[in-house]
Formats: C-alpha cells, structure tokens, sequence
C-alpha cells in the first residue's frame, strides 16, 4: 500500500473479528516497532504482549475494555522512552498492521498501577490489533478522498509560514 494512502485511510478501529493474527503478520507488527527512530537511538522500550488471563486483567487497566478484551494481538509498549518515541513506536506498529489489513487503536490506562503489575514496568501506551469485523478496503477511494473525508482541521488552519 501507497504510505500515504495508508496514512490518510487509517482510522482507529475498536472492533476486531474472532480470528488470529498470522505469525509473520505479529512479527512485522513487533519489528516496526523496533525499528522505530528514538533519540539518541536510546531505544528505551521494551513491548509486553499479553495473552489469555494477562490479557483479561490488563483489559481492566483501560477504559475501553472491550479494546483489548477481544484483540488478536495487544502490545504495551513499556520503558523510559519519552513520549515522543513511543508515538512514533506506535504509529509504526499501527501503520505497518494497517498495511496489513490489521486495524488497531491506541488505549488510554485508566489504572497505570495495575497496568505497571501485569506487564513488570511502567507501561507508556497500550495498543490493540485485529482483523477488522467490518470489512475495510482502503484502495476504494484515493489518498485525496481519503484526506479530503477525515474529520481533520484544514491543512490552512494549521500551517503557518514565516
């Protein structure tokens, strides 16, 4: 897929249909996320993939439960990276899924103490993965339309050239 039209048709997408994730689906997922830029190439993360039970608790951990109750795949990305990095670790995982027809949502922790106990360190962000329940066809429309149909300021609304 086009990188801009994958990042323009990206949506967070919260539901996941019942099936598994394929492994060299779940490593290209993983590897995008280390091989995420960092500063200074600290590289201060570690992922955490929870399955069964700790994949149950850690979904109390959040406010969308149902995010991470029902993903094929949840990372929490855990370490003293700055914030900074673990966006961009995230979008690249996120991005290199939805290039794989894998939707996902980022999920904010509504216990960061329980989240920290399951997962054995501080757990920056939470990411869930999964095939889409509703089928989604991100090449039915361009990278234009795509743009043109986020709910998005407008590009001139936050451009400023000096």
């Amino acid at each position: 897929m086009d990188t801009f039209l994958a990042i323009a048709s990206k949506r967070d997408t919260r539901g996941y249909a019942d099936v598994p994730l394929a492994d060299d689906v779940r490593r290209r997922i993983l590897d995008a996320g280390r091989l995420s830029g960092s500063s200074r190439n600290s590289q201060r993360w570690q992922f955490v993939v929870p399955s069964g039970e700790a994949q149950q608790q850690l979904a109390d951990a959040v406010y969308a439960p149902t995010n991470v109750r029902t993903a094929a795949l949840v990372v929490a990305i855990v370490g003293d990276a700055s914030s900074f990095d673990v966006g961009r670790c995230a979008q690249n995982m996120m991005l290199a899924a939805w290039n794989d027809g894998i939707v996902s949502c980022p999920n904010g922790i509504r216990d960061p103490e329980a989240a920290a106990e399951i997962c054995g360190a501080g757990v920056k962000t939470i990411l869930s993965f999964g095939h889409p329940a509703r089928p989604r066809d991100p090449e039915r429309r361009g990278a234009d339309e795509w743009s043109a149909r986020a709910r998005r300021r407008a590009l001139g609304e936050l451009v400023r050239e000096l």
